[in-house]
């Protein structure tokens, strides 16, 4: 077992347990409902494992060949999409619940949902299916050899550059 191969199982077992977090606190919310303070710690971790995700990404890309060797508008187009839902839905989630605890805080079982209230909390689980694929699916490709050494796939990249 190499470094490169434990380094990227530990940065997967950590990306994944962000996830699975974010997965559980999105499902279960409802459950802590009943006491703010208790809700406000979720959301405080939830953002901070979101952020750690992304953080972990971007460590990735750039402890890769392909990075260092300066093809960074390579990296940008494989991974532009996944980057894009990243930061949009971490924009979503906290923008979710800064409104969620300050609608709430007082009274927590009062069902005040507005129509745009409703609307972002929509539209965040929706994008939250994107990022969840699409974290996974970026956490495992960039950690093909191809990203990580000279191959012919980074020398023909280089020609069309």
């Amino acid at each position: 077992m190499n470094l490169t191969h434990r380094k990227y199982t530990f940065t997967l077992i950590i990306q994944y347990f962000c996830l699975l977090f974010d997965v559980g606190v999105n499902s279960f919310l409802t459950f802590a409902r009943s006491n703010p303070a208790d809700l406000l710690v979720l959301f405080v971790i939830q953002d901070f494992c979101l952020i750690i995700a992304l953080t972990i990404l971007l460590a990735n890309f750039f402890s890769t060949y392909v990075f260092q060797a300066g093809l960074i508008q390579l990296l940008y187009t494989e991974f532009r999409s996944t980057l894009v839902i990243c930061v949009l839905y971490i924009i979503l989630s906290i923008s979710l619940h800064s409104w969620h605890m300050t609608v709430h805080w007082n009274s927590p079982f009062l069902h005040y949902w507005s129509i745009t209230y409703h609307a972002l909390l929509t539209t965040q689980r929706s994008i939250a299916v994107l990022y969840y694929y699409l974290s996974k699916r970026t956490s495992l490709q960039i950690s093909d050899p191809k990203f990580h050494e000279s191959s012919a796939w980074v020398q023909n990249q280089f020609r069309f550059k």
